[in-house]
């Protein structure tokens, strides 16, 4: 049975490695904000890049779940 569903499961843990490492990547994030006394615009701008990324590789996910079941992919 588990050979049978190996590919649902890679690709779970391949979204869950991609979560933890942008989870990571924001902490780290937020210490270096807050160490170097960044101002309150240069947070929001750095939020805001971090979290198009984020945006731009669940959109990624969704636009590939959805030409999958298309049967395009």
């Amino acid at each position: 049975m588990l050979y049978e569903h190996f590919d649902l499961i890679e690709s779970i843990g391949l979204d869950l490695l991609f979560a933890s490492i942008f989870f990571f990547i924001g902490m780290a994030i937020k210490d270096v904000l807050k160490q170097a006394n960044v101002p309150a615009f240069g947070r929001k701008i750095v939020w805001l890049v971090l979290f198009l990324g984020c945006t731009g590789f669940i959109a990624k996910g969704i636009i590939q779940l959805s030409w999958e079941g298309a049967g395009l992919g």
